[in-house]
């Protein structure tokens, strides 16, 4: 894996033909996987690659400002992107008030995620909408795999300490082991962020290889929480360390931290995923998590992804939101593209 194919070579201001300075920017995509996507197995740890990352802030700043503004959508398009982020979404409740009523609640709504009358005026109620899968804490698992038996959403469940991962590390473990055997198909640890801040990459890679023969069959979703790892070249090492030990997903946030998805983090995270695709032929799954709540919000992910990865990495199995309020606000963007108006949020009501 060469860590230079990273960066692009740019000249320097003024057009001269001197000596360039490396940055994280660069239009080229890797020809995507077709069909089912060869699952992640993962590589030796190559320090030498990881060392070597630098992220160009400046550059990744200037290309996020400009993305919003480079590509939209209206109309019946905007409302064929908003269907798609639907069933992109993780459906999540990770709140201390959680309970297995609410828990029931929010997988009904997981089946069903957008009214059925708005379906058919949309001419999609065929289409079988419905979200990628329900994330809750470990507790909840039995009862939202109860609640979705039958429909083939999978269960996520958060582990390993979440948010925080300081938890001993064999209860680490021992949560993992638990969730799978309880039912969850999919998993989201979390790192020992002092790992990165430290640069202690093997003990890193240890414990996300750790996490990943302990998750099975089940996918799993690395967290890295990004507005803790202090700078963005922390975030691209630490993204290229998650993939080298096996992670199925690199995962922006808990959404407990002070910053959590945003469009830096994004596109940093998705070269990142774009390298090892290239230098490996495995194909990483992105989530953001964490302050997307706003249809908006969610169409810009959706054009980072197209533009930086292409149009393999809109499906499910390689791009989640990670969100809860997101839903209410992309149904009431497809009710106004309906009737021409904005409805009350009660209308369409979120466990």
């Amino acid at each position: 894996m060469s860590a230079k194919r990273t960066f692009e070579t740019l000249p320097r201001s003024g057009g001269g033909t001197g000596p360039s300075r490396p940055t994280l920017v660069t239009n080229e995509r890797p020809i995507p996987p077709t069909g089912h996507v060869e699952r992640n197995p993962g590589m030796p740890l190559d320090l030498d690659v990881v060392r070597s990352i630098r992220v160009n802030r400046s550059a990744v700043e200037r290309r996020a400002a400009t993305l919003p503004t480079r590509r939209t959508v209206k109309k019946e398009w905007q409302a064929a992107w908003l269907l798609r982020a639907i069933t992109l979404m993780d459906l999540t409740t990770l709140s201390g008030d959680d309970t297995p009523g609410n828990v029931r609640r929010l997988c009904a709504k997981a089946r069903r995620p957008v009214r059925q009358d708005i379906l058919e005026a949309l001419g999609a109620q065929d289409l079988g909408i419905r979200v990628g899968a329900v994330c809750v804490y470990h507790g909840l698992v039995p009862t939202a795999v109860d609640a979705l038996r039958g429909s083939d959403i999978p269960v996520a469940a958060v582990s390993t300490g979440f948010p925080a991962g300081l938890s001993p590390f064999e209860q680490r473990l021992e949560e993992i082991h638990a969730s799978v055997a309880a039912g969850a198909r999919e998993i989201d640890i979390v790192i020992t962020r002092a790992h990165v801040l430290t640069g202690n990459w093997s003990a890193l890679y240890d414990e996300v290889k750790a996490f990943r023969e302990a998750c099975g069959d089940a996918h799993m979703k690395s967290i890295l929480a990004t507005g803790e790892l202090a700078t963005l070249t922390n975030v691209a090492r630490a993204s290229v360390v998650a993939m080298q030990a096996g992670s199925d997903f690199i995962k922006t946030s808990t959404g407990k931290e002070g910053v959590n998805a945003t469009l830096p983090f994004g596109i940093v995270m998705t070269r990142m995923i774009r390298e090892y695709f290239e230098a490996t032929g495995y194909a990483v799954g992105f989530k953001p998590a964490g302050g997307i709540r706003t249809a908006k919000q969610s169409l810009e992910f959706l054009f980072l992804m197209k533009e930086e990865l292409g149009r393999r990495w809109l499906e499910p199995d390689l791009f989640r939101f990670g969100a809860s309020s997101l839903l209410t606000d992309i149904e009431r963007q497809l009710e106004h593209f309906v009737t021409g108006r904005y409805a009350a949020a009660h209308r369409h009501p979120m466990p």
